[in-house]
């Protein structure tokens, strides 16, 4: 055998053991072992690799079965720190989390102008106050992840940010340029559904779909407990999916989108109508809602039948396990889950009608940070040269 294939053999049983640790509060050696199926010349030496690396610690011993008492390893998520950010088109909230998706800090700014250009500095200010924060570790910060609401290729260049007027930006170069440690970039529900997967209600679902709800909607898509990302990497860009082709035009350049009529811009624009006003908030609405006030209970109804019925396309094209759902405005009034779910039932396939279960974001308005932060970790523990390299 190679040195070489001798030297992927290793690193691939590090990082099966690491995995198998990360899943468990506490385990010891010979458990490991039945579990992943690898000798116990192997298990001890790749432990003893990994507790020299700082990632692993062992922490007394656990009950005996019958022999000497087992010493318990656990894995060391405060061995190093991931920033996360999720650029919006108000807002960018930066967090700061331990490698096993622990929120240490948070910082959210909200801004007026989002073109790039008026951005930049507050982008880089904005990490360095996190990166301020960061607790003393064997690896300090180890990357900063950006999830960015527009199209992002594979080589993650920013090609296209429909509400905030981006093209072509390499924000990835930006961030390089004035920090020195590893940068990602990726779409904001890409981010979204990666951080509900490693850490949130995706967590144990092999399928599932994250759609974002904000002043457009996007999915991100998980196939085989993998990110499905397409050729390109533009996959999941169903807020431009036509539910009525010959309706209002979009700045896409297609006629009649999904986020026209179901994102929560549509709504607040269609219930300032209604309401006669130039801008109505979240607390108002909340709060209408406890009144039982008639126009706003309607135009929620109508958000959710036209939620519903982009979410049927979705649920008979990809049939998933789950579909979380991430929305400030259901997050706070999740009766809108009644008229979803009822326009969902009344047009879905009955052969999958009970295959699939609607959820709320756990991560709230930090699963694209924390995302962001959970690609950053995952490079670092499963793909890091500072780990790995030979």
């Amino acid at each position: 055998m190679h040195i070489a294939d001798q030297s992927f053999i290793k690193n691939q049983n590090q990082r099966v053991i690491l995995n198998e640790l990360m899943k468990h509060e506490q385990i010891s050696r010979a458990k490991l072992a039945k579990i992943t199926k690898l000798n116990k010349a192997t298990i001890s030496s790749q432990v003893s690799f990994l507790i020299e690396k700082k990632l692993v610690k062992e922490v007394g011993t656990g009950l005996s079965s019958g022999g000497r008492k087992p010493v318990m390893l656990v894995f060391n998520e405060k061995a190093g720190y991931a920033i996360g950010v999720d650029i919006g088109v108000t807002y960018i909230l930066t967090v700061l989390t331990d490698l096993d998706g622990n929120m240490i800090y948070s910082d959210y700014c909200e801004i007026e102008d989002p073109s790039f250009e008026m951005i930049k500095p507050v982008i880089i200010e904005r990490i360095r106050l996190v990166a301020s924060k960061v607790p003393s570790s064997p690896y300090g910060i180890i990357g900063i992840g950006a999830g960015v609401h527009g199209f992002v290729d594979m080589q993650q260049n920013v090609l296209f940010t429909p509400n905030s007027g981006w093209r072509d930006v390499d924000l990835k170069g930006l961030l390089q340029t004035h920090f020195d440690c590893p940068v990602l970039v990726d779409n904001e529900a890409n981010a979204g559904a990666y951080g509900e997967k490693l850490f949130g209600i995706l967590k144990g679902c092999k399928n599932g779909i994250y759609v974002s709800i904000g002043i457009g909607i996007g999915l991100g898509i998980i196939v085989n407990d993998e990110l499905y990302r397409g050729k390109e990497g533009f996959s999941g860009e169903m807020g431009h999916m036509s539910i009525d082709f010959n309706g209002r035009q979009c700045g896409c350049g297609n006629k009649g989108c999904w986020e026209l009529y179901a994102s929560e811009k549509a709504f607040y624009d269609q219930l300032c109508l209604v309401k006669n006003k130039r801008r109505i908030t979240l607390e108002e609405v909340t709060n209408w809602v406890k009144e039982n006030d008639g126009e706003t209970l309607r135009e929620l109804d109508k958000l959710g039948y036209f939620l519903g019925i982009g979410l049927t396309n979705i649920i008979n094209t990809f049939n998933p396990e789950a579909i979380v759902l991430r929305s400030n405005l259901i997050q706070e009034n999740p009766t809108i889950l009644n008229p979803i779910q009822s326009t969902i039932a009344s047009r879905v396939s009955k052969y999958v009608r009970q295959n699939h279960r609607i959820y709320l974001s756990q991560l709230h308005r930090n699963a694209t940070a924390v995302g962001a932060a959970a690609f950053i970790v995952h490079h670092f523990l499963m793909e890091s040269e500072e780990l790995y390299g030979n």
